[in-house]
């Protein structure tokens, strides 16, 4: 990548301390972009391909191809959604919001030319709409040409594309780097592959800082605390909460916080949970009233799912099981039967007039993680029985193993500290708090074992560090240490539980070969030196 100016790089540091502490909305036109002519909507454009979308874009605006994808990515899975608006009246694959506190629909159309029906609508210009709003963010941060083609540096406009503020801004530009670093690849509506590579990025935050207050006094303490704003709520209850109400957001994660940040939106739920890694968010105090369910607001207590109702991309393992461990916390603590009369969808909430969540959301397995911790539902053949959020004994068994990055705290970050320091690297004490000790030591073992090297924590790493050991043949009707060892780092590759009961069972043969078949392995179901060296390089 070029090396950039230290006059540019000190001229960018000081505009990154102004956005970590003012507002992220401001307008402006790209300089490139001031006299660009209006864009025929000509049976050609609307021919085009998403991939040649993206590459027509990025090109046009100077956006990095993979990063315009990747916000994309991360709004909507790359899905239209024909033209209908998200909860935040966002629209199309780069979800082009125009509400009070986010216009970058209007913005899109200032710049481009294209009017707002097609930005709705249409993907190719959908698309072209989101390139020009990152690209007038990095004209404000003073980015000049060859600064644009460092991914890393384009950070702070990603957070300023969330339109939100502070740690929130963070999170969102986080998840969307997490994507550049481990890649992805989704099948667009109408069959098109959409891929990104999985690279080394290391991005500029500046003074920006995902490091957020825990929450308050909850029975699910690893929740991030993101308070709604106060007239998205009423102080206190009037009945006593007696049920749970599973809503989906209809938009990103982030994107549905802010919503209920903005005074006007007159809606909130207590908690918010992110597909990708199953974070969780609460906005409301159990003890208060949150606006989700009309009627049974008083008595109800409200989970948002993020996503959208029509995609069951959205509705991930690692999403069921974090939403179930906390439904079934709210039941421990307020007395909630866990059955299906008191955990109830939205559309059955008395009053309503939504449908979510759905028709994809699939209630015997959610269910069967609420009340059991375990579903015969799961698919992929791995086996779900067992915990659902809790560690092992030896504090590093998970159900999952979700995405981690500075500001993170919690079980999981206690369990990638053991391991780091049991491998030599210098993660501190093991306090579950992910800190500058502990980015260090993630960051020196990626370099280390040749992964990329941002500092997140995700499926590569953690199946890496899980595995490290010995590499003995293991087959069906082995037990013991190594086959734990086996059946964590397989729920971490594959992103399925594979219980750690250090049993080599039917079910575990069966990850075993649905890995070697991922990795381009002899399918034997049997795990000799080759399948550990895949696991040992976090493949």
């Amino acid at each position: 990548m070029p090396r950039r100016a230290a006059a540019h790089t000190g001229r960018r540091a000081s505009v990154l301390a102004a956005l970590a502490v003012t507002a992220l909305t401001a307008t402006g036109t790209p300089a490139a972009a001031t006299s660009a002519a209006h864009l025929p909507a000509t049976p050609a454009d609307r021919g085009h391909t998403m991939n040649r979308a993206f590459v027509k874009a990025a090109g046009k605006y100077d956006v990095p191809r993979d990063l315009l994808a990747a916000v994309g990515y991360g709004e909507t899975h790359l899905d239209g959604h024909t033209g209908r608006p998200s909860q935040a009246n966002g629209y199309g694959v780069m979800h082009l919001a125009s509400n009070p506190a986010n216009r970058t629909l209007e913005k899109a159309a200032a710049i481009t030319g294209e009017p707002l029906s097609r930005l709705r609508r249409d993907t190719t210009a959908n698309i072209l709409g989101g390139a020009a709003v990152l690209r007038s963010y990095a004209d404000r941060l003073g980015l000049d040409g060859d600064e644009r083609d460092d991914i890393g540096a384009w950070y702070p406009a990603v957070a300023q594309y969330s339109g939100t503020t502070g740690p929130a801004a963070a999170r969102y530009a986080d998840t969307v780097y997490a994507f550049l670093t481990h890649g992805f690849a989704a099948t667009v509506p109408g069959g098109e592959q959409i891929s990104v590579t999985a690279r080394p990025v290391a991005p500029e935050k500046g003074t920006l800082s995902a490091a957020s207050g825990r929450a308050p006094i909850t029975p699910y303490p690893s929740a991030l605390w993101v308070p709604a704003d106060a007239h998205n709520f009423t102080v206190g209850r009037t009945a006593t909460i007696d049920k749970v109400i599973i809503h989906v957001t209809q938009g990103s994660y982030e994107g549905s916080i802010k919503w209920f940040q903005d005074p006007k939106a007159e809606v909130s739920a207590h908690y918010v949970v992110r597909s990708s890694d199953g974070q969780i968010t609460q906005t409301v105090r159990d003890s208060d009233t949150a606006y989700h369910a009309k009627q049974a607001n008083a008595s109800a207590l409200g989970i948002e799912h993020e996503g959208y109702i029509d995609d069951p991309s959205w509705f991930t393992d690692t999403m069921y099981r974090a939403s179930a461990a906390l439904t079934r916390a709210l039941c421990d603590k307020y007395g909630i039967p866990k059955d299906r009369a008191h955990i109830i969808g939205h559309d059955e909430a008395p009053g309503t007039d939504h449908t979510d969540p759905g028709r994809y959301w699939d209630w015997n397995r959610y269910m069967g993680f609420v009340e059991g911790g375990s579903s015969s539902g799961s698919s992929n053949g791995s086996s779900t029985s067992g915990s659902t959020g809790g560690s092992s004994g030896d504090g590093l068994g998970f159900a999952s193993y979700p995405l981690l990055q500075s500001g993170a705290s919690g079980a999981q970050v206690t369990a990638v500290q053991q391991l780091l320091n049991t491998q030599g690297f210098a993660a501190g004490a093991a306090d579950g708090s992910f800190g500058a000790t502990t980015l260090s030591a993630v960051k020196a073992y990626q370099t280390s074992h040749g992964l990329p090297a941002g500092g997140i924590v995700g499926p590569r790493t953690w199946t890496a560090l899980l595995s490290a050991g010995s590499t003995p043949t293991l087959r069906q009707g082995d037990s013991g240490a190594d086959v734990k060892r086996l059946q964590r780092s397989l729920t971490a590759a594959l992103g399925t539980t594979v219980d750690a009961v250090g049993t080599f069972g039917p079910v575990t043969a069966t990850a075993v070969r649905t890995y070697q078949t991922r990795q381009g392995l002899a399918v034997t179901g049997i795990v000799s030196s080759n399948t550990w060296a895949a696991l040992h390089a976090g493949r």
